[in-house]
């Protein structure tokens, strides 16, 4: 994986810990028992974009790679098309995953009496 999605996954995997109530392993913690701030700043809006503009990269990536594959070029393996379209895959199911818990806040904080 490359070092945004790396990024990326370790962001998910953060908020997913934190929005279970559970606690990162140790190791991954800053050493004051909570789990390590992203130093790239920034609101949540500017994040998701990036998060989808990343998957968005990795699909059209695996749509090039599938369309020279099929087209004869040498220089892409099957193995590189197939790794490309699993990472891909990957990175859409986790947007729609994050997509359903919004959607599912959304529905609960807007049945709540004001």
């Amino acid at each position: 994986m490359d070092i945004k999605t790396n990024s990326l996954y370790a962001q998910m995997q953060s908020m997913s810990m934190e929005a279970m109530g559970n606690r990162l392993p140790i190791g991954e913690e800053n050493g004051m028992g909570t789990p390590p701030v992203s130093k790239a700043g920034g609101d949540f809006g500017s994040l998701l974009k990036d998060a989808i503009n990343n998957v968005n990269e990795l699909q059209q990536d695996v749509g090039a790679k599938r369309t020279a594959f099929e087209m004869g070029d040498r220089s892409v393996t099957l193995a590189d098309t197939m790794i490309a379209g699993s990472k891909a895959g990957i990175a859409f199911d986790a947007t729609v995953q994050i997509r359903n818990k919004f959607v599912e806040a959304y529905k609960e904080i807007m049945s709540m009496p004001v």
